[in-house]
């Protein structure tokens, strides 16, 4: 992932609640588990975070209600 990749996905999930101290390494776990699920074959990377990405937003949705 690429630094401006890194800092997007880090925003992305501080949206989500997720503190700013502790965005970085659980960006840098979304990132390893997105290519974990596209290395299985069944999506692209780009899918797998998206995917995760939507979980995450499902999560804090429930959170916030």
């Amino acid at each position: 992932m690429t630094e401006p990749e890194q800092a997007a996905l880090e925003q992305a999930l501080q949206q989500f609640g997720v503190p700013e101290n502790k965005a970085p390494a659980m960006a840098a776990q979304l990132d390893k588990r997105a290519h974990q699920l596209a290395d299985k074959g069944d999506r692209t990377y780009e899918q797998a975070l998206i995917h995760l990405l939507q979980l995450m937003k499902t999560a804090h949705d429930e959170r916030t209600k």
